[in-house]
């Protein structure tokens, strides 16, 4: 990556180490510009990651919080690999090799909000989605990140402390949801109070949003 001026990783440092070059921000998700898909890339946006665990547990994970931006419009995303000291490390740049991953997610709209969180171990899984999920301050915790601090203080406490899971939608997010036909977004059937049909997209099977399911 030419803007970290201390350098960044390289290709020769993963290669033959056994590591996946797993991204961070997903290509899936850049297909709007040329210059997004090009520079997500960059190994600033790559870390290394078990190859059954970047196939599996964690293409799931990026599958649902893909999904979740589909059915609530506008949601906030953070992605990153837990850093701390003693970690192993590939490649003569001695780029460290995670023992966890993370992500957590904020769906902000009228000055409401929910978050969740998530810690994945940086291996195989099949066990579902929702065994990873945690808190957003748990997430801080571990990591020593404070991930949305210009949140209204006592909201920002309310979202962060609280994990609902009941509150999202879990739809698709088997170990092989990567098949489903129903991942496909699509125009909502429902109706809007003025008689017209909703602009949201969605990937349910109803067809049907999450506000007019």
């Amino acid at each position: 990556d030419p803007a970290v001026k201390t350098g960044s990783a390289g290709n020769d440092d993963y290669a033959g180490s056994g590591y996946d070059r797993g991204h961070l921000a997903p290509a899936a998700d850049m297909g709007w510009s040329v210059a997004s898909m090009h520079d997500c890339f960059y190994y600033s946006n790559i870390s290394p990651q078990e190859p059954s665990f970047n196939r599996g547990v964690w293409k799931r994970a990026e599958t649902l919080v893909r999904n979740w931006a589909v059915e609530y419009q506008d949601i906030y995303i953070v992605t990153g690999p837990v850093l701390n000291q003693g970690l192993p490390t590939i490649g003569a740049n001695k780029v460290s090799v995670p023992t966890y991953y993370y992500k957590v997610i904020l769906n902000y709209q009228n000055s409401l909000g929910k978050g969740i969180g998530f810690i994945i171990p940086n291996c195989s899984s099949s066990e579902p989605l929702q065994s990873f999920a945690v808190s957003i301050d748990n997430v801080e915790k571990f990591t020593g990140i404070n991930f949305f601090p210009l949140l209204p203080d006592e909201q920002e406490k309310n979202i962060e402390s609280n994990l609902n899971i009941n509150a999202w939608i879990w739809k698709n997010t088997s170990t092989n949801s990567q098949n489903s036909q129903s991942t496909i977004s699509k125009q909502c059937k429902g109706k809007t109070k003025a008689g017209n049909r909703c602009k949201k997209r969605t990937t349910s099977s109803s067809g049907y949003c999450n506000i007019h399911q």
